[in-house]
C-alpha cells in the first residue's frame, strides 16, 4: 500500500471530532499533550503491553495491525476477541477509551473502520464490536449497521479530501469541543473565527 494515499485509522476520530484538529495533526504535523491525551496514551500503553491469551473458547489478541487496500486505511486496534465457540469464528474488535460513552459517533466511527479493515483482511463478516471506557469501566456494544458503515466511509472520504486539498478547515462551530482540545493554543479558534480572509480570496478569484 502506498503510504501517501493511506489514512491512519486514528485520524477518523480526529476528523469526526473537528476537521480543523484533524488537519492540524495530519497536515501541519502539530501535536500537544494535555491531561486527557496523556491519560489516553497511558491507557493504550497498558493495553498494548498485554500478551495474547486464551480463555475458554475466546482468544484475545492485542495491538493488532490493520490495513485496507479498498479504503486506503492503516492502523492498529487495541484488542481483537476471537470466539471459536461457533464456526466460522466470531471476530469482535474492541477499542479502549479513557473517558466515557458519547452521544456522538466519533469513537464508533473509528471502531467501525477497524471492522471494515478486518473484513477485508480476513474475508469475514463482522456484525458488532465494543468500546470499553476507562472512566466508567463500562463496555458499549456497537452494531455495524448500514448507517454506521456509510457514515464511516463518508468520513474517510472527507478526511482524505482535506489531505488532498492541503487546506486547513476553519474551527468547529461546536465551541465546547475546543476547551477539551490539546491543540487549542496552536489552533487559536477564536482568532480564526474572526479571520475571513480565506472567504474573501475565494470570492475574489471566483469565476
Amino acid at each position: 500500500m502506498d503510504d501517501s494515499h493511506t489514512l491512519a485509522i486514528s485520524a477518523i476520530q480526529h476528523y469526526a471530532y473537528c476537521p480543523r484538529q484533524f488537519a492540524l495533526i495530519h497536515l501541519e504535523q502539530a501535536w500537544a499533550d494535555n491531561r486527557f491525551t496523556a491519560e489516553g496514551n497511558l491507557l493504550h500503553q497498558r493495553v498494548d503491553a498485554g500478551e495474547p491469551e486464551q480463555r475458554g473458547d475466546v482468544r484475545y489478541e492485542r495491538a493488532v495491525m490493520l490495513s485496507s487496500q479498498l479504503l486506503g486505511l492503516r492502523g492498529k486496534m487495541d484488542l481483537l476477541e476471537i470466539d471459536s465457540s461457533q464456526q466460522p469464528a466470531r471476530l469482535i474488535p474492541v477499542e479502549y477509551k479513557r473517558g466515557k460513552a458519547k452521544t456522538q459517533d466519533w469513537d464508533r466511527l473509528q471502531l467501525c473502520a477497524q471492522a471494515l479493515c478486518l473484513e477485508e483482511m480476513r474475508d469475514v463478516s463482522i456484525t458488532e464490536g465494543a468500546l470499553w471506557y476507562w472512566e466508567t469501566r463500562r463496555r458499549e456494544i456497537v452494531a455495524f449497521d448500514a448507517s454506521l458503515r456509510a457514515h464511516t466511509e463518508q468520513v474517510i472520504e472527507n478526511a482524505k479530501a482535506v489531505l488532498t486539498s492541503t487546506q486547513t478547515p476553519p474551527p468547529t462551530e461546536h465551541k465546547r469541543r475546543c476547551k477539551a482540545c490539546s491543540l487549542i493554543e496552536q489552533c487559536q479558534p477564536d482568532i480564526a473565527r474572526l479571520d475571513h480572509s480565506a472567504e474573501y480570496l475565494q470570492e475574489l478569484f471566483k469565476e
